[in-house]
């Protein structure tokens, strides 16, 4: 599958294209979507295989509240905004991956529209969980389930069969207009694993590479991902470790989840998770490692350990922002808003891609821990034909890292292409860097 390969460029389009925050669902289109396709050199530029968009369909608010599975969002442009953005995706040997928003949808979605109207008379009662008894927060007739609490987002009933038929008529199209080559399905973590093993069966018939990635937050990911379902989920727990490692200088905490996940025991060991240092629901990672130093060693294990890596946008500069009690917009700015942090990262994350690029290992390999201290881990990622060992160093000075069974060397740096030893203390790695090796 592609995905084994690809590294992933992450973009909420409405907030980095500064579309207005609610939509009039009248206006004429206007094709911001565009500053996306302006940005694909950029994009390109760093490495990145594929191009990950959130929400681009008709909505009421931030894009999660779906009016319309059909229609780009007015407040982006229109068909042929989206038609052209992914054109110019795959002119540059790229691959597009949408947001599936299928558990819910906002309160102007059509059918639910019509409910409103005409109540148990609508056609459309059955495709949502309803009751015309109760009443709803927003003083409807009746009340109904809306995702986690949010009325504003209003479940569907994914187990009608007039309900599947429209949505998966929907990715039918998104699959076959846009060239569609991956999906993230938005909360998946509460669909059936009934309705995610027809979705993925219906997709793969449409396209057979296709890379079905589910939002998963917490829980074991076996239950929606493996052989019939999706192909792995969006790895929070190493997200999780990923940052709070280097916030509180506890490698210890990162082994663990990565030998539970994908060491010679690994739980999720053939699985195609899509990692990630943050994206648009959580803080920036900019803000939550402390030290901006500690973005560099974080990146270079992102694009060494195992799984589908990405980059949300502004990122690559460690740009920062968090999330408040009452609004995430800090975490979605306009490109324009866009201030670098870390200009330099972007080139290190650029380097880091090239290496992942170039070394089977990192992308197919298997995952063998050598050696883990409190700022220093060292591993090894292995194929029948090649293994690479990589040294992390998140400490201020020069340290060497031991290799263990992997041995004292000579060894060959991948990336600068020294030929470096380790001695009987271990393989001198730069500080807030890494080294990956192979032997000379």
């Amino acid at each position: 599958m592609w995905a084994e390969d690809a590294f992933v460029y992450h973009v909420y389009p409405l907030g980095a294209c500064a579309a207005p925050p609610t939509n009039d669902l009248c206006s004429a289109p206007v094709p911001r979507l565009d500053a996306v396709t302006e940005r694909l050199d950029h994009i390109a530029g760093l490495g990145a295989t594929a191009l990950q968009l959130g929400p681009v369909f008709e909505s009421t608010a931030h894009g999660y509240d779906t009016a319309d599975y059909f229609t780009v969002d007015r407040r982006l442009g229109d068909d042929a905004t989206l038609r052209h953005l992914s054109a110019e995706v795959h002119r540059r040997g790229m691959r597009l991956v949408l947001d599936g928003v299928l558990n819910h949808v906002g309160r102007d979605f059509w059918a639910f529209r019509d409910v409103r109207e005409r109540g148990p008379a609508s056609p459309y009662a059955g495709w949502f969980h309803l009751d015309f008894a109760g009443r709803s927060p927003y003083d409807d007739d009746f009340a109904y389930e809306g995702w986690a609490g949010h009325h504003d987002l209003v479940k569907l009933d994914v187990d009608n069969p007039q309900v599947r038929e429209h949505l998966f008529a929907a990715v039918a199209q998104w699959i076959e207009r846009y060239d569609v080559a991956g999906l993230r399905l938005d909360a998946a973590d509460v669909l059936s694993a009934d309705f995610v093993r027809a979705l993925a069966a219906h997709a793969r018939r449409l396209r057979d590479d296709i890379w079905l990635v589910g939002e998963m937050v917490s829980g074991d990911y076996t239950r929606l991902a493996g052989p019939g379902l999706l192909d792995g989920c969006t790895n929070y727990e190493l997200y999780k470790s990923l940052w709070s490692a280097h916030a509180d200088r506890n490698y210890f905490e990162l082994a663990f989840a990565l030998n539970r996940q994908y060491g010679p025991d690994g739980i999720y060991r053939g699985l195609r998770h899509g990692s990630f240092a943050d994206n648009h629901d959580v803080d920036r990672v900019g803000s939550s490692v402390g030290d901006p130093a500690h973005l560099y060693p974080l990146y270079g294990l992102l694009l060494t350990v195992p799984g589908t890596p990405s980059v949300y946008y502004g990122s690559e500069w460690g740009v920062r922002g968090r999330r408040s009690a009452d609004s995430d917009r800090q975490l979605r700015p306009a490109f324009a808003e866009l201030v670098p942090e870390q200009p330099a990262l972007a080139d290190a994350i650029r380097r880091l891609a090239r290496l992942r690029a170039e070394q089977p290992a990192l992308r197919h390999g298997s995952y063998r821990q050598l050696h883990v201290a409190h700022e220093q881990l060292a591993f090894a990622r292995t194929t029948a034909d090649q293994e690479v060992v990589v040294a992390v160093n998140a400490a201020t000075d020069w340290a060497r890292v031991p290799l263990g069974e992997a041995g004292r060397g000579p060894f060959r740096d991948l990336m600068t292409g020294e030929v470096v030893a380790a001695d009987g203390e271990g393989l001198p790695v730069p500080p807030m860097w890494l080294r990956a090796v192979r032997a000379a």
